[in-house]
């Protein structure tokens, strides 16, 4: 069994915890936490898994990483702050831990990713004997893996469009949804997510990573953005009110530019109703989707729709997305010592959990 620590119960983190309790060749060794009012609760509780595991959460990072775990899922955010993140993360590989994670977005394309990125983690992997693992919690197979693998059934590839859809009422992130997204914030508030080179930032690696697994060559990468108002007052079961004239509704896409066109695109359409921007895409229930659309011949259209946590299907996207990286995990500490992305890793069945739901 492979000891494994989730570092952070938060959305990714609480998904972690149940992923690494159901997989057959991983123990969950530890619990690392932030807030002090976790300290002590059972990784059971904090998980949702509605049972006690018998492993207390912890905020003493020194004493968990000395007892050398073989591998970390690091699900502390690294929106805000990506340095914290990078510390964390290449204190864990030093300590000889397999890393995987969805909080570096630069480190998607790993090839790629600017130098003061790269090297610290190059160096903590020399130093310690560990590996890094980044994919996206959007969720990173939807914009890799997925698409990359379907592409393959055409006969003439023209465009390959992956996109998340989601009515955000669903989430409960709300200093996400209001302040990086900017929902129910004025029209001329400027959200950090949304700021001109930020969706290249966190996306970019993605285009880049299946631009190279496609054999093209990019002209650029370009960013469209379009934005919409309510046009009345909604409340949110979990965020409360969203006032109206307020930004309700986005939709942007990060766009790999190939011979003057865009033949690479990742798109997201997200609302926090759905009066907002009705003639936009719409996922199938009303409430959130991933879905890969190859234009081509012939044209091609998958659509992925994943619930958990009481139908919640933003948690399922996540669950989906951290499925994938505690995957990974045991194909990487068998892997020799490195930094990875989605073409190196393969995704793999779900070897030993047909059927080993716990009670």
């Amino acid at each position: 069994m492979i000891p494994t620590v989730v570092w952070g119960t938060g959305n990714v983190g609480r998904a972690a915890v149940r992923a690494v309790e159901a997989h057959p060749a991983l123990t969950l060794a530890a619990v690392l936490v932030h807030d002090p009012a976790k300290v002590g609760r059972d990784a059971g509780e904090l998980g949702g898994l509605g049972r006690t595991l018998g492993v207390a959460a912890t905020d003493d990072i020194a004493a968990v990483l000395a007892a050398r775990p073989r591998a970390v899922v690091y699900a502390a955010s690294g929106d805000i702050r990506p340095d914290d993140a990078l510390a964390d993360i290449g204190r864990a590989i030093r300590a000889g831990a397999v890393v995987v994670t969805p909080s570096l977005y630069p480190l998607y394309d790993q090839r790629n990713a600017p130098p003061e990125l790269r090297d610290p983690i190059v160096a903590a992997v020399a130093e310690g004997g560990g590996s890094l693992f980044v994919s996206g919690v959007d969720p990173g197979w939807g914009n890799d893996v997925l698409p990359l693998l379907i592409s393959g059934l055409g006969t003439e590839v023209d465009v390959i469009r992956c996109q998340e859809i989601f009515d955000y009422s669903t989430y409960d992130q709300e200093d996400s949804v209001r302040h990086l997204i900017g929902m129910g914030h004025p029209m001329d508030y400027q959200p950090l997510m949304l700021a001109e080179g930020v969706p290249t930032m966190v996306w970019g690696g993605q285009i880049r990573l299946m631009a190279r697994a496609l054999g093209v060559e990019l002209d650029e990468i370009r960013e469209t953005l379009d934005r919409r108002a309510l046009e009345t007052a909604v409340t949110t079961r979990t965020m409360g009110e969203f006032a109206a004239g307020t930004q309700g509704a986005v939709r942007f896409e990060v766009q790999g530019i190939v011979g003057g066109e865009p033949r690479i695109v990742i798109e997201h359409v997200t609302r926090i109703h759905a009066s907002c921007a009705p003639a936009w895409p719409s996922p199938p229930d009303g409430v959130g989707a991933h879905r890969v659309v190859i234009e081509g011949r012939p044209r091609i259209e998958v659509t992925v729709e994943a619930l958990d946590e009481d139908e919640n299907r933003s948690a399922g996207g996540n669950a989906t997305a951290v499925g994938r990286l505690v995957s990974a995990i045991d194909w990487l500490v068998d892997a020799e010592p490195g930094l990875y992305d989605a073409l190196d890793v393969p995704l793999r069945p779900a070897v030993g959990r047909l059927g080993r739901r716990p009670a």
